[in-house]
């Protein structure tokens, strides 16, 4: 099978990120659309309902250096969250969430941001306190 070169492979990502997933609750787009190595993207995640996470907006960085996609993406939360795989600073800890943890080239962007929503509203963290809506790392 063909490798798809990381630029093509970006794009598509770009693409799909752009027209929302599903059901609008995850995005993430370009953080300056004038990066041509597509490095720098920005993340969202909406809480899910029936968790101390509902309705709360929680905003992403997320980092693709020049080995993705064959290693995943860094990414950090701006918007200030206590989950088990975040760690004082903001960075999500790979080796804590499956998806990062045991990586494979075929995932996505999308893929991370989905399995961390899934994860807030998981029976474990769907009501850990959180800390003040609006506040920042």
């Amino acid at each position: 099978m063909a490798v798809v070169p990381r630029n093509f492979r970006l794009l598509e990502e770009l693409e799909k990120g752009e027209k929302g997933i599903g059901d609008g609750s995850c995005s993430y787009g370009l953080e300056d659309s004038d990066d041509i190595t597509m490095s720098y993207w920005n993340g969202t995640i909406i809480g899910p309902g029936h968790t101390v996470h509902e309705n709360r907006i929680y905003s992403l960085k997320i980092h693709c250096d020049e080995a993705y996609p064959d290693s995943p993406p860094r990414i950090s939360f701006v918007s200030r969250v206590n989950l088990p795989f975040v760690a004082a600073n903001g960075q999500v800890e790979a080796g804590k969430i499956g998806v990062l943890a045991h990586w494979r080239r075929n995932y996505t962007i999308e893929n991370v941001l989905v399995e961390m929503r899934k994860e807030m509203a998981s029976p474990n963290n769907r009501k850990l306190p959180q800390p003040s809506e609006g506040s920042t790392y």
